[in-house]
């Protein structure tokens, strides 16, 4: 920052041009293109469906609307654009609207030129401060966004066809950057109006002066489907000008849901205990939140967030954390058992779209758990392998698990079914041979018993009742 020019003249000496930020959005883009760079590092499964409509939108120079349901990376992507500006811009040092020293759109930018000429002195803005983010509510106002009368400022003597009475609002402070209005729906109709002359025109008029500030920037929103917001829609003038409508989506396959939640969630935990998760645990998280995008009790249009399988999990090693501590271990698996914990972190992530709600919720959340978890036991294994464990069960006798027995007494009562404490092992190395070598084995077998007789349950082999805090698994 030191070597760059400090005076007009010292730019123009450097031979420093200026362009509109949507051609140096393009410029750069194009540069990440051929160089083969991510354009949102972190952003998974966009690469085919997604990611080319925004390319395509900045390589036009558009506007955009991302639209989708919630949860599925707009606001995060949106943020991002800011990389795609550089790293720094001059501007007339004091300008209000940072204010291009080669072209000032203010009174103030055009007087400092006037009378210093090439001394007049510069400051350079980095791009973090180029991006500015304002979310939609029913009381922001045309002053919030475009700017008001400072009646201090003509109090002090300032006339009101004046540039010096304005105070500007968000839009013309981020002349030469991005502007960014969240959940666009819910801003009042008379204010979305008020955004045509910025979208169209790029300029803004305050309270019918004729103050014409040709502005320079790169404007995005994001929205839920006007299906689902009942608070309000995006008017139909407004659509029109936004050039580029990018649609989202959530994780099309199991697997991306499984990764998005890995790099998200945190499970790199700081409390003296070492727990994992399985693999057939961490799809049976991600899998309830597909069956919830898809069950009938759920209502669809508001959708199911990738945060509802990133919290599901977090609560899930939680689970297994706090059995840990309880019981003295330094090591934990989860397991079936700890799928209780996934209600509270269900709870709020779906909308139902039955009258009785709040009595429903957790039948609904505990019904999906339980088809998530028969959807991958079916994936996996077949109840067929599992006769001893019926016929134990149907001579009488009864397997407690749950979340606060120790995996000492969860293998003994293994033992007690002919063969299982054997078909637990073999299937643990093959389910999860990471997990299967090291202290967390005998932890792992305990969960793949669980997943056993969860499965078994699910398919209406064996009944299963609570019992102090955890199941009673039964003919």
């Amino acid at each position: 920052m030191s070597e760059l020019p400090t005076t007009l003249g010292e730019l123009r000496s450097s031979g420093w041009q200026s362009v509109p930020v949507k051609v140096e959005m393009r410029r750069n883009l194009l540069a990440k293109l051929r160089a083969g760079e991510p354009l949102f590092p972190g952003m998974v499964g966009y690469a085919d469906t997604v990611l080319p409509q925004i390319e395509n939108g900045i390589l036009s120079l558009h506007d955009m609307l991302f639209l989708g349901l919630r949860g599925q990376g707009k606001t995060r992507m949106l943020r991002q654009l800011v990389e795609l500006l550089d790293p720094v811009i001059p501007m007339i040092a004091g300008s209000e609207l940072r204010d291009d020293p080669l072209a000032p759109i203010t009174k103030f930018g055009r007087e400092q030129i006037a009378e210093l000429g090439d001394r007049c002195p510069i400051e350079w803005l980095p791009r973090a401060q180029r991006y500015h983010e304002k979310l939609a509510t029913p009381d922001v106002t045309i002053a919030d966004l475009i700017g008001e009368i400072d009646l201090i400022k003509h109090a002090g003597g300032k006339h009101l066809s004046s540039e010096d009475v304005l105070h500007y609002g968000l839009i013309p402070r981020s002349h030469r950057g991005i502007f960014c209005m969240n959940e666009l729906p819910d801003l009042s109709p008379k204010i979305q109006v008020g955004l045509f002359n910025v979208l169209e025109e790029r300029d803004v008029q305050i309270r019918g002066f004729p103050v014409r500030l040709e502005l320079d920037l790169m404007m995005v929103f994001s929205a839920n489907p006007e299906d689902y917001t009942n608070r309000g829609r995006i008017v139909t003038p407004l659509k029109d000008r936004i050039g580029s409508v990018v649609q989202t989506h959530y994780p099309l396959t199991r697997e991306l849901g499984i990764q998005i939640t890995q790099e998200n969630a945190w499970s790199e935990r700081d409390g003296g205990v070492d727990v994992r998760a399985p693999k057939f645990l961490q799809e049976i998280v991600e899998e309830a939140a597909r069956l919830a995008r898809s069950s009938g009790h759920v209502n669809q249009a508001s959708g199911v967030s990738v945060r509802m399988s990133i919290a599901n999990f977090e609560n899930l090693l939680s689970n297994a954390e706090r059995r840990a501590a309880v019981t003295g271990s330094q090591f934990a698996v989860a397991r079936i058992s700890d799928l209780t914990a996934l209600m509270s972190s269900s709870r709020g992530k779906l909308e139902l779209t039955m009258s009785e709600e709040l009595d429903q919720q957790d039948k609904v959340i505990s019904r999906i758990i339980d088809e998530a978890v028969k959807a991958v036991f079916d994936q996996k294994l077949k109840t067929g392998m599992f006769k001893n464990v019926v016929e134990h069960v149907e001579s009488g006798q009864t397997l407690e698990i749950g979340d606060r027995v120790s995996v000492k007494e969860c293998l003994e009562r293994f033992a007690t079914v002919r063969d299982f404490a054997r078909q637990t092992a073999t299937l643990a190395r093959e389910l999860d041979p990471e997990l299967a070598v090291g202290p967390h084995a005998e932890e792992l077998q305990v969960s793949v018993g669980e997943l056993i007789l969860e499965g078994l349950y699910c398919h209406n082999r064996l009944n299963k009742s609570p019992r102090g805090g955890g199941s009673a698994y039964k003919a």
